[in-house]
């Protein structure tokens, strides 16, 4: 199984989401071709009524836990109730492109 394939499944056992994208960013940064360090989790559940953000990605630390301890190591969360969804109309934020490793401005790294 895929990194990917086990954080969806996990995320997808724990939360019974609306809806859940988990998608792999590797490629957008300065990692080996067709590596799984770098994720994108656009995760909607009612679970997440009535706690702050600090407190989902915390739940989703604890999930993960094993993920992020054996070769994850970047996780962006996006994590809604279905309302803000619906307010966000059903979109998550861009991530921005990667500026480290070999890909930062060779003037900033001096």
């Amino acid at each position: 199984m895929s990194m990917q394939q086990a954080i969806e499944q996990k995320l997808n056992a724990e939360y019974q989401p609306v809806h859940l994208q988990v998608e792999n960013e590797s490629h957008m940064h300065s990692v080996p071709k067709n590596s799984e360090t770098h994720f994108k989790v656009t995760l909607v559940a009612e679970a997440f009524e009535g706690m702050g953000k600090v407190k989902r990605h915390q739940a989703i630390y604890r999930t993960l836990a094993a993920e992020l301890a054996g070769g994850v190591h970047a996780l962006a969360l996006h994590l809604y109730t279905p309302a803000e969804w619906a307010e966000r109309q059903g979109t998550a934020p861009d991530s921005p492109q990667c500026m480290g490793g070999s890909k930062r401005d060779p003037a900033r790294q001096a």
